[in-house]
């Protein structure tokens, strides 16, 4: 039943990673602590291998489309190893309800910001296949 319930999971994360660009983690974590009674670090710690996956997949796809910009990707991607140990530090050193509590509040804060940006009459974004006249090119 646990496999079952984990390839749901692992599809719905997938679609709305390739819908929203978040990775699945946003529903992977969650669904993997409440749904199949994981551990807060187990659950981030499968997040972070899973969303490889899907990272990859996605990228493949959306560079077909024109829309990876490989600069940015380089440096986001030889950075971010360095906040993954610091991450991986921290996360086995303090509580399971520290991590939830701080997790909860991350996707909340995210949430806000995203839904203030949505909201703001003052956003105007262009279309995804152009590239504003003011902004540096690929």
């Amino acid at each position: 039943m646990d496999i079952a319930i984990a390839g749901l999971i692992c599809a719905i994360g997938g679609i709305v990673a390739g819908l929203i660009g978040v990775g699945g983690g946003i529903i992977f974590v969650p669904a993997m602590t409440i749904v199949l009674s994981k551990g807060q670090v187990e659950a981030e710690s499968t997040s972070l291998l899973m969303i490889v996956l899907v990272s990859m997949v996605g990228a493949w796809r959306q560079r077909g489309y024109g829309n990876v910009r490989l600069k940015d990707a380089a440096v986001i991607g030889l950075l971010s190893p360095v906040g993954v140990l610091v991450g991986v530090v921290v996360a086995n050193e303090v509580s399971e309800r520290v991590l939830r509590i701080g997790f909860a509040l991350l996707a909340l804060y995210m949430a806000w910001r995203l839904l203030r940006r949505v909201f703001s009459d003052s956003a105007t974004v262009p279309p995804s296949n152009t590239v504003a006249p003011d902004a540096p090119g690929p």
